[in-house]
């Protein structure tokens, strides 16, 4: 049966990549660095466009488009994940190869930034045809990724038992172990303890800096979450623990919102393996509708661009927290300045992810797996440290967080780059 795309509509225009290129020029710019530098890092080093033909249950063989964008290899091999989504086009998955750079930048990791995406809608696809495509998408790219070139890892509508698929075709065509191609494996195949759930703790880590600095206790504080996947679950679970009223959730068909708090264990037992829910109910508000309503903390946690200049004036939040890959556009950015909300800009936010494969791969190479706890300590370590340096920059060059954050995010590239003698500043 066909699922229903009420509430997320298909995106008519993808312009991700341009508003990376738009702040990354704005960050540039305040560095001072020559123009040089923007040219080099506006778009990925390497880009592979793949077709992909499987055979279908039925007999047919249809050919599914798979892309992968290396944005820059100067600190180290490049790392992302891979997403199977309906609407995956080639500019976004080059903006998302140049925010994981970025990203890598911002946390220090020895990486630069890949993604890879197929154009399919894993929804209406068997497990034994999500298993070919998968291991089809891997002898595609074999040639270009590894675990010392491009290490993959789940993304939107990826999980564990994708990443598996794809590491036991990779062993095949290499004819060799290696764990360390791919992070957010199961445990049993080298997975990290805590890799599922890294992201949204990253979130959460995040906001408990923004509590501390605004003086805002999370108990009791009203949240609202877009998007009901592993991200936005798992963080609606943490905050519920916490004594936070998750006022609304949503999911692709609708959304919920009671100011006096959801029950999110009913919900988080009651929703399906795409997060959604909100078919239980029969008075669901848009996904549009939630976004506006009343809260102290907004989390964006689906698809990109929701908070767009057709509603960024009636929001009604003190804080925004972008845990999905650019859920505001750049003309937004002003307007929340003007508004007084706080943006905790996605490379900052969600960084969770990148950090715990990072762990990974590193208790891969080295043959030694770390306890849950040891991870957790690690990525709080490193996310509060991160979110100290952005706030700090946005204070020493009166920036927002946004500009703050591209600005810590392009210094590493831009040295690696610069001491490998491919820009000269």
């Amino acid at each position: 049966m066909a699922v229903k795309t009420e509430g997320i509509k298909k995106r008519e225009k993808d312009n991700s990549l341009q508003e990376f290129q738009d702040i990354l020029k704005e960050a540039i710019d305040v560095l001072d660095y020559p123009d040089q530098v923007f040219d080099f890092l506006k778009t990925p080093m390497r880009f592979l466009e793949v077709c992909i033909p499987i055979q279908m249950d039925n007999g047919e063989t249809r050919m599914f488009q798979g892309y992968r964008a290396q944005h820059n290899d100067a600190t180290g091999p490049t790392k992302g994940g891979i997403r199977f989504h309906p609407d995956v086009t080639p500019e976004e998955v080059k903006a998302l190869a140049g925010w994981m750079s970025l990203k890598c930048g911002i946390t220090d990791l020895p990486y630069g930034g890949a993604k890879g995406g197929i154009v399919c809608d894993p929804r209406q696809m068997s497990l034994s045809e999500l298993e070919r495509l998968s291991r089809g998408y891997v002898r595609a790219v074999s040639q270009i990724v590894g675990p010392t070139k491009d290490i993959p890892a789940p993304d939107m509508y990826t999980n564990s038992q994708i990443m598996a698929w794809m590491l036991d075709e990779y062993d095949h065509i290499r004819e060799f172990d290696s764990p360390g191609f791919i992070t957010g494996k199961p445990l049993s195949l080298g997975g990290s303890k805590g890799r599922e759930t890294a992201t949204s703790k990253g979130v959460l880590y995040t906001l408990q800096m923004v509590s501390d600095l605004k003086k805002m206790p999370i108990q009791g504080m009203r949240v609202i979450i877009q998007g009901f996947g592993n991200v936005g679950s798992y963080l609606a679970m943490y905050l519920h623990e916490l004594g936070a009223k998750v006022v609304g959730i949503s999911d692709e068909l609708g959304g919920l919102y009671d100011p006096n708090g959801l029950d999110i264990p009913y919900l988080l037992e009651n929703r399906d393996s795409y997060g959604v829910v909100t078919n239980l109910f029969k008075d669901s508000l848009s996904n549009q509708e939630l976004l506006e309503k009343e809260c102290d903390v907004l989390i964006p946690a689906a698809i990109s661009g929701v908070i767009n200049k057709d509603n960024v004036e009636r929001l009604q939040c003190k804080i925004l927290i972008e845990a999905a890959n650019g859920p505001t556009t750049k003309e937004t950015i002003k307007i929340l300045d003007e508004k007084g909300i706080l943006l905790v800009p996605d490379i900052l936010a969600n960084s969770g992810g990148v950090i715990v494969s990072y762990f990974e791969w590193c208790q891969n190479n080295q043959g030694y797996y770390w306890t849950e706890e040891l991870v957790d300590k690690r990525l709080k370590e490193k996310i509060t440290a991160s979110f100290l340096n952005v706030y700090h920059t946005s204070q020493k060059f009166s920036v927002n967080m946004k500009i703050a954050a591209y600005i810590e995010g392009i210094r590493k590239i831009a040295e690696a780059s610069r001491l490998r003698g491919w820009v000269r500043f």
